[in-house]
């Protein structure tokens, strides 16, 4: 096996040290040679190193190997991508779905690129161990127990793309987590740009994307409803439920709930429910479903469609415009189908009159843990979506199907048989039942549910999952299963930031601040309750759209965003308030010799006073919303943080300011008199020379 990169460049550098003392006297003649060293290491790459990076097949984020160090299998490994030199696992938890609990070390591989060549040096905070080589130089190794290394020294990144690998051990006790910085050459530190760092894919690493693609499909489509035997603790995922059965009857038209059940993926490609009925009897089959359906009636039947004028179409066309459910949905008026996107049309033919705007008020009231989200409509705005939704959307068919008694019994026994009571909640006895997990041994996983066409006589439902998606569900089945009860919450908000499309909207649009900074910038118990829709107050009142609720996703999403940028699921507690600090920081906000923050934030019921294009958020909910450290990195800089931000930059390269007579002019020590003002909360007092409105 050759040697590692550092091997071979530390025997390089030794040879061109012994050349330089032999050959060459003198301090400056030794130092021009060793300068050589960068040129040499280029050479020392192994020629798959140096394709690897020549190549422009490169993803983002970086590859990342998790192997375990002890508990039952101390040689499982796993293979994934993170976006960063980052990670948080809490003591006794899973690093990755298929790595078991306990100490693990973790090892990264990929590329980190610069525009122009220039000096950086790097720093950890982290419990555990950690190395780091560039270009095959050691920038940083250190041990840590909670608190931020010294800085390693600087070393110079060449322009494009330079060769990294990190290794980080867990620690013998308490969790696990590295957060890595980086400081340009006369720049202040913070995290490494997320568009710096790449990877090239591999055989490993595809592999390990399969099992983690058939895990989540497992999940995702609910297959331990009907094949794990018993409820599998720790995985709060595997809790998805289906939208309810009670009272469906009075929800959903007859002839939709039919034409559903019969090819669930024809009227929505991305349909998770399968095909339960095959065969010469299966439109019968499914009709006779949807007349049991349609007889459990809640809150009586279906009332008179409501007057509609073209202002209502007009104001919910705007609303429409203004929650950007584009990002979802396909206008209603559109006839070409979408592969991303939900069409609308079927709106009259799925609701009753009435219900669609019932459903738009509270997606989630028979359904928690429904991705549509909740944008907290009132009853105003729901008339006005729904007009403007059922103003363009086909006309609904007549509910025709026959009713008669022997048909409802009929449907009734196939809701009983055909497994729909292991998703969907009934009070009826259910009599499907299916082999569990642990009786399926890898080479059925091509049968049943997994089969590539339903056969006619088949019970087993019908998913139609491509082959990819086929191929990943039998690596898993083959792999290691008890993957499925490890929760890992950063791996949970990944999917889910996918699942729930949270790109379409934050990145692109004005006030929406990228997804990927929001681990790193809020704190998770604000998240989890924003998410939620627990906050009482728009923190960005002056921007139409508004953030929805997904109230059964918030918790865990809003750990998992922490953990993917090194933070834990809980805050940890601060120090008590500095009082004295915290005068020195309400003078600092303040007009009075301060850095003016009034001109354009609010100050609890103090609004801002000299707003030329956009408010600030209100500085009364931002210890309560910010990461401490994000606060500080933005304060120095928010350029660099946001490059559109009108936030100015008062502090120099040094973190020096111009307000010399407060702490000579410390940026960090001016900081954090704001930060502790800010902790007051809306106990604040009135920066000096304003009054609170009244």
């Amino acid at each position: 096996m050759p040697a590692s990169i550092s091997q071979r460049t530390a025997d390089c550098k030794s040879a061109i040290r012994q050349t330089a003392s032999l050959r060459y006297e003198g301090r400056r003649r030794r130092q021009l040679v060793e300068r050589l060293l960068l040129m040499a290491v280029a050479v020392l790459i192994p020629q798959s190193d140096a394709a690897e990076q020549k190549s422009t097949d490169r993803r983002p984020g970086l590859r990342v190997s998790f192997e375990s160090l002890e508990g039952s299998d101390p040689r499982a490994r796993d293979v994934a991508t993170l976006p960063n030199l980052c990670l948080y696992v809490p003591a006794e938890s899973a690093p990755a779905s298929f790595i078991p609990p306990g100490r693990f070390t973790a090892n990264w591989r990929g590329f980190v690129s610069v525009d122009l060549r220039s000096d950086y040096r790097f720093q950890a905070e982290l419990n555990g161990e950690f190395k780091m080589e560039v270009n095959g130089v050691v920038v940083l190794e250190t041990t840590g127990a909670g608190a931020a290394s010294s800085p390693g020294k600087f070393i110079r990144l060449n322009k494009g793309t330079n060769w990294l690998t990190a290794t980080f051990r867990s620690p013998p006790s308490g969790d696990a987590f590295l957060r890595v910085d980086w400081t340009p050459k006369g720049g202040l530190p913070g995290p490494i740009p997320l568009n710096a760092l790449s990877h090239q894919r591999d055989e490993e690493l595809e592999r390990g994307e399969r099992l983690r693609l058939g895990r989540a499909l497992f999940i995702e489509h609910r297959c331990g409803k009907c094949h794990t035997g018993k409820p599998v603790e720790g995985n709060p995922e595997l809790a998805l439920d289906a939208p309810a059965f009670e009272g469906i009857g009075s929800r959903r038209n007859i002839r939709w709930m039919a034409q559903w059940i019969l090819d669930p993926k024809s009227q929505r490609a991305s349909a998770q429910m399968p095909k339960l009925f095959h065969g010469p009897d299966a439109l019968k089959d499914a009709e006779a479903a949807a007349v049991f359906l349609a007889s459990l009636k809640t809150g009586g039947n279906a009332s008179t469609p409501p007057d509609v004028s073209g202002e209502q179409i007009e104001a919910g066309k705007q609303l429409f415009d203004h929650l950007h459910c584009a990002a979802c949905h396909n206008d209603p008026g559109e006839t070409a189908a979408s592969a991303e996107r939900i069409s609308l049309k079927h709106v009259l033919q799925k609701f009753p009159a009435g219900q669609l705007a019932h459903f738009l008020k509270d997606p989630a009231a028979h359904y928690a843990w429904s991705r549509m989200p909740n944008f907290k409509l009132d009853d105003d705005e729901t008339r006005k979506l729904a007009a403007f939704l059922t103003d363009r959307a086909d006309q609904s068919q007549p509910n025709d199907s026959a009713s008669d008694p022997a048909t409802v019994e009929r449907g009734k026994t196939l809701v009983q048989t055909a497994g729909c009571l292991n998703c969907h909640n009934l009070q009826l006895e259910n009599q499907f039942a299916a082999k569990p997990l642990a009786d399926l041994p890898a080479s059925r996983w091509s049968q049943g549910c997994l089969a590539s066409a339903p056969l006619e006589k088949s019970r087993a439902p019908f998913f139609a999952f491509t082959a990819r998606e086929r191929e990943a569900l039998q690596d898993f089945a083959a792999g290691d299963r008890a993957a499925l009860a490890r929760f890992v919450p950063s791996e949970f908000a990944a999917r889910q930031i996918s699942g729930l499309k949270c790109q379409e909207c934050h990145g692109k649009f004005d006030g929406f601040p990228p997804v990927e900074i929001l681990g790193g910038k809020l704190k998770p118990e604000w998240t989890a309750a924003f998410l939620a829709g627990k906050v009482s107050y728009k923190p960005r009142p002056w921007i139409s759209g508004r953030m929805p609720a997904f109230p059964a996703h918030a918790e865990a999403l809003a750990h998992g965003l922490a953990m993917l940028h090194g933070y834990p699921p809980k805050t940890l507690p601060e120090p008590p308030l500095d009082a004295e600090a915290a005068k020195i920081g309400q003078k600092l906000v303040s007009a009075d010799g301060g850095f003016s923050c009034i001109a354009c934030h609010a100050v609890g019921k103090v609004g801002a006073n000299l707003v030329f294009d956009s408010a600030g958020i209100n500085l009364a909910y931002a210890a309560d919303r910010l990461q401490r450290s994000y606060f500080t990195r933005w304060l120095f800089n928010p350029l660099s943080i946001d490059p559109s931000s009108k936030m100015p930059v008062y502090f120099d390269e040094m973190g020096k300011s111009p307000l010399t007579d407060v702490f000579d002019g410390d940026g960090a020590k001016q900081i954090d008199a704001i930060w502790q003002y800010l902790r007051l909360g809306d106990k604040m007092p009135p920066p000096p020379g304003t009054e609170p409105a009244p």
